[in-house]
This record gives structure tokens, C-alpha cells and sequence, in this order.
């Protein structure tokens, strides 16, 4: 009685709605009678720390400048696609539930769309980030400009072939007078469609692997050669790249553990008659499975990455730590985690480099005046 009340208030569009969502036998669930559920909360609030991790992470990243280099930016733009996934996912919850049936088709593929790009983003922000890697393995000298221009095309492409596949439903590959193509779990959606989707998906995920093992094999191979161990610096640099390769490798198997389920269930959809498959009427769950990836990676980044964990320490914690003279609090000369790597520069024009805790250098940003204490 409610559905057809609400069906009264904008008959054209939510017919629509209602033919198809009753075609694949999700009408039959309580889920569009009321508002939202106890477990569509906890989602939300899922939602919501998505996106304050990120946006932390985010603005640690873009306020230290020894993150201004390509493999930084790429990993912001692999937050910025995690912290978007929590937004639209808390709008697809909100819109979800009872509120489906009042949409509009356009609504709907706008509300489904939305987390499409997302995804596609995040998935496509770690094949550049491979990508990346993998040219500046092959040619370590490459100019700094260069590695500047091939990141933002690697950015500018990776959401512009995410907008592409978001948009192909609005363009019209979807199942709108063709009931019989129709997918279960997104009842607006045609089948190819979403078969298409995981064959790109997984295409793209099979290529980082590829990659990471192309990588994998050329670092160890370095390591082991006696002549590169020679040369100036390769330690350290060998050290700090296989730090951020231990990230992303991690950050990749913690997407692909999230987001299998919810390609499997997609692949199901795509092979199960209407109806026939129970499972598929659980798809909210999957999804929440895949939802933890974006909750997960900025963990992550500061379990594994000591300059991103300290970057983010310095951008909570900063006011507790140094006075507003630029000296170091007591708590921050015992805490390890406490330490910065980075110059602070405090309002009276003064660089404090702080390493270990201790005090190692201060000096005036005002030209020809250095002094050096040892603490």
C-alpha cells in the first residue's frame, strides 16, 4: 500500500521503477516498505569515518611538501577517489532503502553511477601508481618535469575513463524496456553491462600484478648485482622505494580481498536466471564487505609509510607538541612517533628540523644566519 501511495505522487517515473525492481523480485523484500535499517546505519558511520580518514591523509599529503613528488600525488589521488567512495556511498544509503522508489531513472543512474566512478577510480589510481613505478624503475634519471606531466595525464586519465564507464548506463546501455535483460542486483542496469564492468576490473587488476611483478623481479635482481650496490646512494634509495612499493602492494591486496566478493556476486548476477539465485537480495552486504577497503587503505598508509605517519601526527598533534615559539614539548622528545622529518617553520621566521625527538638543528630562514645545537 505504501509503494502504490508513493507510486500516486510521480506515476510516470516511479513506474518505472517499480516494473523493474518487481521483474527481478526485489519488490518482494521489506527492504523499499520502510526507512532505514539498523545495519544501513552502521554504514553510515562506516561512511563517515571514510571520510574523515581521508580527508586527513589527504591534507597531509598536500601540506608537506616532501610529498610534492609523483608517487605522493598518485596516492592522493588514490585517497581523493576513497574519500568520494565514502560520500557516495553515504548518499546511495540515503537514497536507498524506501527513497528508491521515488526516484527517477535519471536519479537512479546518477545515485548508481556515482559509486561506479568511484570504484573505477580507485581501481585505475593503482594501475598508475604501478604504471608509474614501473617507467621510473626502467629509467631512474628521469627529469623532474617530465615525471610531473606524466603523472597529471596518469591522474586525468584514470578519471576520465572512470566518468566514461559511469556514464555508458546514461548513454544508453541499460535495460529500460528490456526487462529481460535486466540485472538483479542493480535492477536498471543491463547484464552486460555489469559482466562488463568486472571483465574491466579484473583486466586492470590482472595488469598491476604484472607490473608489481616486473618490479619485484627488476629490484631484487639490482639488489643482488654488486656494481649497482656500489653506486652513490642506492641504499637509501633502494631502502625508500621498497617502503613504498610494501604500501601499494598491501593497499592493492586489501582491495582485492575487499572488493573479490562483490565481483563474484556480480558474475553470478550476470550468469543466474531472474529470481533464482537467493544471494543476490544480499548484495548490501557485499558491498559493505567492499566499503572496508576505502576505511582500510589510510591505515595503511601510516602503519606502513613512517614520513606519511608522522606527516599526519604533525597535522593532529602539532599544536600539543611544539610551543609557539618553535620549541619541543616534553611529550613529543619521548614519543618516537612524535618526531618530525620536516622543516616547521614558527611565526617568528625560525626552521626547527627536529629528528629522533631531539633537537638537532635550528636555523633562521633569514639569509646567512645559521646556528647548530646538539642536544
Amino acid at each position: 500500500m505504501e509503494a502504490s501511495g508513493t507510486a500516486a505522487f510521480n506515476v510516470s517515473f516511479n513506474a518505472v521503477l517499480q516494473l523493474h525492481y518487481n521483474y527481478t523480485g526485489k519488490l518482494d523484500q521489506n527492504r523499499y516498505l520502510y526507512g532505514l535499517k539498523p545495519e544501513d546505519i552502521c554504514f553510515l558511520f562506516v561512511c563517515l569515518l571514510i571520510v574523515v580518514e581521508n580527508c586527513i591523509v589527504l591534507m597531509a599529503i598536500w601540506r608537506n611538501k616532501k610529498f610534492h613528488m609523483p608517487m605522493y600525488y598518485l596516492l592522493g589521488n588514490l585517497t581523493l577517489s576513497d574519500l568520494l567512495a565514502g560520500f557516495t556511498y553515504m548518499l546511495n544509503i540515503v537514497l536507498s532503502g524506501r527513497n528508491t522508489l521515488t526516484l527517477t531513472p535519471l536519479l537512479w543512474f546518477l545515485r548508481e553511477g556515482g559509486a561506479f566512478v568511484t570504484l573505477t577510480a580507485s581501481v585505475i589510481s593503482l594501475l598508475a601508481i604501478a604504471i608509474e613505478r614501473y617507467v621510473t624503475m626502467l629509467n631512474m634519471k628521469t627529469h623532474q618535469r617530465a615525471k610531473r606531466n606524466r603523472m597529471l595525464g596518469l591522474i586525468g586519465a584514470s578519471w576520465a575513463l572512470s566518468l566514461l564507464l559511469g556514464v555508458l548506463p546514461v548513454m544508453g546501455w541499460n535495460c529500460l524496456n528490456h526487462l529481460s535483460w535486466c540485472s538483479t542486483v542493480l535492477p536498471l542496469y543491463a547484464k552486460s553491462y555489469v559482466f562488463f564492468c568486472v571483465f574491466v576490473f579484473m583486466a586492470v587488476l590482472l595488469a598491476i600484478i604484472a607490473l608489481y611483478g616486473r618490479i619485484f623481479l627488476f629490484v631484487k635482481s639490482n639488489t643482488q648485482n654488486p656494481a649497482c650496490k656500489q653506486r652513490k646512494g642506492f641504499s637509501r634509495r633502494s631502502q625508500k622505494y621498497m617502503v613504498l612499493l610494501k604500501t601499494v602492494t598491501i593497499v592493492l591486496g586489501v582491495f582485492i580481498l575487499c572488493w573479490l566478493p562483490l565481483f563474484v556476486l556480480f558474475l553470478l548476477d550476470f550468469m543466474c536466471p531472474v529470481r533464482e539465485c537467493p544471494v543476490l537480495f544480499k548484495a548490501d552486504y557485499f558491498l559493505g564487505v567492499a566499503m572496508m577497503n576505502s576505511l582500510i587503505n589510510p591505515i595503511i598508509y601510516t602503519m606502513t609509510s613512517r614520513d606519511i605517519r608522522r606527516a599526519i601526527v604533525k597535522l593532529l598533534f602539532k599544536p600539543c607538541l611544539i610551543t609557539k615559539d618553535g620549541q619541543l614539548r616534553k611529550i613529543a622528545k619521548v614519543l618516537p612517533q612524535c618526531s618530525f622529518t620536516k622543516t616547521d617553520v614558527n611565526p617568528r621566521g625560525m626552521e626547527t628540523t627536529v629528528s629522533s625527538g631531539n633537537f638537532t638543528t635550528i636555523r633562521s630562514v633569514y639569509p646567512k644566519l645559521k646556528l647548530s645545537v646538539v642536544s
